[in-house]
């Protein structure tokens, strides 16, 4: 990958990463408080969605300044540039980029003036899949409006696009959303503000989540819970899909747009969200508990210790220890500041691997039959170093369990999966995986079976990257790479095949 300076970068697990989340968003109105700093720290508590770049829109009533950069929020944003944005309202982003794309300019949130004075900011949580039509009316509606350009997987510049779109319109930011919003087809979540009003606006699936919190004095809009319980907010609901909700000095306010259709993305439970977090009245954290009782009934193993792959398993190896009567032990240590580098990897670095990330604790796990529990397998280079590495500490046996099924498909919703071509499992038996990656064993939760964890009825998730039902039509150009796939066309009637 190179920057936009032109120097390399290299992840620093050269070999694999796990699926990441595009970003996360987080929108203050609190008249009286310090909102830039409670910004900072509800931003804090989503750095797990977004590692590359951070950024945040404050405004006073009168003007709006923006300030984002590339780094995390602790690297972007210091005392002295804090209490330079002053205002009561804000919004907030932390950003995962794709590989390849450039780097301050898909920074969030994007800013750009209003044909009436004033101007509007937007950040967004998602992928839409229907970029062309929004540039072809973009266009249409303005010839001389600049129209961003699009790199079609790229979910910043999908925010380019709806803040462009909206500013072709010269009434009120309230109205002219209820314009906009319909046009929009794929996973959003939006926050977005002009110099007075907070917004925030969640696709008619809720496939990305959305969450409304009570402050002291105003009110939180955020991706999770958990950024709701880091600025001292009470969480009050979510957001409900096809709902905008408006804040400002009259209260908040709130109006439907679509058809509420929900489709919540089932990763969230496995991977994606803080395991403190609540999504459908539900603690991430159980749930993930859960999800490791029901994958030891369905996949027992004969072994002396259960250990996660920290931190995602962790919980789920809580649970398949519980449920089968295995003791349950630390045999990682995690290294928690490896992230990515601007040091070109020698051959040596990446033989490191995994051990950039990961060290095993041999006292604990030699002469051990071990069940390794993670959360996904995405290509299978990571867990084929991890299992090498624990035979080399002495590990007598290494029975691995995942809680999630395999990953066959493709996300357009704004998760970074790998290609279909660059998965494991569509090209192999789950046998075959295992051979792979050296285990003496393999399985993964059922698909039935992660869905019981959830709660939430299997009509409500969304299960594409496990089934290959899409919930909401694919961006123009992805059919050829989704022949199998049940690719499905939302209506104002219902989905439809």
């Amino acid at each position: 990958m190179t920057r936009a300076d032109g120097r390399l970068t290299a992840d620093l697990d050269p070999l694999d990463h796990g699926p990441q989340d595009a970003c996360g968003v987080i929108g203050i109105y609190a008249p009286g408080e310090d909102v830039s700093k409670l910004t900072y720290f509800g931003m804090y508590a989503l750095q797990h969605r977004g590692q590359e770049s951070a950024g945040m829109a404050v405004s006073d009533g009168r003007r709006t300044m923006v300030f984002k950069d590339m780094g995390l929020v602790s690297q972007v944003f210091d005392e002295a540039t804090l209490n330079s944005l002053v205002g009561h309202l804000a919004i907030g982003h932390t950003r995962y980029s794709t590989t390849g794309s450039s780097v301050w300019d898909n920074a969030q949130p994007t800013f750009r003036s209003r044909p009436g004075g004033g101007g509007l900011s937007l950040a967004h949580n998602g992928n839409l899949t229907n970029a062309e039509e929004l540039e072809a009316l973009i266009a249409a509606r303005d010839p001389g409006h600049e129209v961003p350009h699009k790199d079609r997987m790229d979910s910043s510049n999908d925010t380019s696009l709806v803040t462009a779109l909206m500013t072709t319109y010269d009434e009120p930011v309230e109205k002219l959303a209820m314009t906009v919003l319909p046009l929009l087809k794929g996973a959003f979540s939006l926050v977005f503000m002009d110099d007075t009003t907070l917004y925030a606006a969640r696709d008619p699936q809720g496939i990305r989540p959305l969450v409304l919190g009570r402050l002291h004095s105003g009110w939180v809009v955020a991706s999770e819970t958990a950024a709701i319980d880091i600025v001292g907010g009470t969480f009050v609901r979510e957001i409900e899909p096809g709902e905008m909700v408006t804040i400002d000095a009259a209260g908040l306010r709130t109006c439907r747009f679509a058809r509420a259709r929900p489709k919540g993305c089932i990763f969230e439970y496995v991977y994606l969200a803080r395991p403190d977090t609540v999504i459908s009245g539900r603690r991430v954290h159980n749930v993930r508990v859960k999800i490791g009782k029901i994958l030891a009934q369905e996949a027992p193993a004969e072994a002396d210790l259960v250990i996660p792959v920290p931190e995602s398993g962790t919980p789920a190896a809580i649970g398949y220890a519980d449920e089968s009567g295995i003791k349950y032990g630390m045999g990682l240590v995690r290294n928690n500041y490896v992230g990515r580098t601007f040091i070109q990897p020698s051959q040596t670095l990446r033989n490191l691997g995994i051990r950039l990330k990961l060290n095993p604790l041999r006292d604990v796990i030699e002469g051990r039959r071990l069940v390794v529990v993670d959360d996904s397998i995405v290509r299978g280079n990571t867990q084929r170093q991890l299992i090498r590495m624990l035979r080399e500490a002495g590990a007598a046996e290494v029975h691995v369990r995942i809680s999630s099924p395999p990953v066959q498909w493709p996300c357009f919703y704004g998760i970074d999966f790998a290609t279909r071509a660059e998965l494991i499992a569509p090209g192999l038996s789950v046998d075959e995986i295992c051979r792979s990656i050296g285990a003496d064993s393999l399985a993964y939760i059922s698909l039935e079976g992660l869905v019981r964890a959830t709660h939430v009825p299997t009509d409500d998730l969304c299960r594409a990257c496990f089934d290959g039902v899409y919930p909401v039509e694919v961006p123009r150009g992805a059919e050829p790479m989704l022949a199998e796939a049940h690719l499905t066309h939302t209506t104002q009637e219902g989905t439809q095949p």
